[in-house]
């Protein structure tokens, strides 16, 4: 008698799970039945093999699922002009704009006073209004890992790294990236070269290239937007770590792995609750734990071994026993910068990082 209870208890237990999944699948239905138009700022090209396409093939993606009508406008200036494509999207109805720099904050908040019904997602952005909302990946989680492959790949102790502008966002992962090169080689040493540039293909590869020539450097990784530096080593037959997508086919000779994003595990369920009414003005700062951000896999150009390495502290990070910044952490002078049993803040991590780790030289006239 007491088994007839429990199945029967458990049948029932199914038909409401069952009932509630169905409610909720309706209410997804409902949502997206009608199209909503959405306007994508982009500061490069949708087919930049960088941050651009992986932001456009995470929107697209999202687009199927939620029957979006995308709107985008690539190469917008950090300027007025993006306010006034921005306020065109939002004339032809445009519900959602997103904009995929960090330069356009100034101009969203404008846009948004003047327009409070539209929702508007800023990408790495840091300020919110009751209508904006900012997003990013922990990408120094994967920043740590890929250091730790060219940490063990390295034969000279010298890393090269093109970096855009020396700001919160690309400093933290020079730090992450430096720090995952501590851990497996501390004699290395991570080279910096600025190129004051996201998209401008001849600045990131002069600084690639005066990495090489100055630096000897033998590894070459990157946070710009342009795959110059990936080019560069290529043609300098030194390896590579690449940013935004996993371009190993392009650089069958010299590259090992890449930070990779995956925009549609945030753009899905974010703009879904958008469109609910649930918006929720915040810093939205995504973790290895949703699939924002991955490591591509390891390419046969890896020395043999980096792969159970990478595989041990992965796990650590996955599973949280582990995350990047933890103390004691020292600074390139020296410093104690985190202490022992401390971790640093999201705060200072997303706004105020301006120092390096032990291990980094910044390039300078």
């Amino acid at each position: 008698m007491k088994k007839i209870a429990i199945i029967v208890g458990s049948v029932l237990l199914l038909i409401i799970v069952g009932m509630l999944c169905m409610q909720g699948n309706e209410r997804n239905t409902e949502v997206t039945k009608e199209r909503t138009r959405v306007g994508f700022i982009y500061n490069g090209t949708i087919d930049d093999k960088g941050w651009g396409q992986s932001h456009y093939e995470g929107i697209s993606e999202s687009a199927k699922e939620l029957n979006l009508q995308i709107m985008y406008k690539e190469k917008v200036p950090f300027d007025d002009t993006c306010m006034e494509e921005m306020q065109k999207m939002i004339d032809a109805g445009c519900k959602i704009i997103i904009c995929n720099s960090f330069d356009y904050g100034d101009y969203i908040m404008k846009v948004a006073k003047e327009n409070p019904d539209i929702k508007f997602y800023h990408a790495t952005g840091v300020s919110t209004e009751k209508n904006v909302t900012t997003y990013f990946g922990r990408m120094y989680q994967m920043r740590y890992l890929s250091g730790v492959v060219a940490g063990m790949q390295t034969e000279k102790d010298s890393i090269g790294y093109v970096a855009a502008f020396p700001i919160s966002e690309v400093n933290r992962g020079i730090n992450a990236f430096t720090l995952g090169v501590q851990s497996v080689n501390p004699d290395a040493v991570v080279n910096v070269v600025y190129s004051e540039s996201w998209t401008d293909y001849e600045a990131n590869a002069t600084a690639a290239k005066l990495l090489r020539d100055k630096y000897q450097v033998d590894v070459l990784a990157m946070h710009c937007d342009t795959v110059a530096p990936l080019d560069v080593a290529e043609e300098q037959k030194i390896w590579s770590i690449g940013y935004n997508m996993d371009n190993s086919e392009d650089y069958p000779d010299s590259f090992l792995t890449a930070a990779v994003w995956n925009w549609e595990a945030f753009y899905t369920p974010q703009l879904l609750k958008c469109l609910q009414g649930k918006f929720q003005s915040r810093q939205h700062w995504e973790g290895v734990e949703t699939g924002i951000v991955s490591l591509s896999p390891l390419t046969s150009n890896a020395k043999s071994g980096i792969g159970k390495v990478l595989e041990k502290k992965r796990q650590e990070l996955y599973n949280g026993t582990f995350d990047v910044f933890y103390g004691p952490i020292v600074d390139s002078q020296g410093n104690i910068r985190i202490q022992e049993g401390e971790n640093m803040p999201d705060e200072a991590m997303l706004n105020s990082f301006g120092w390096y780790v032990k291990g980094v030289q910044v390039h300078e006239e």
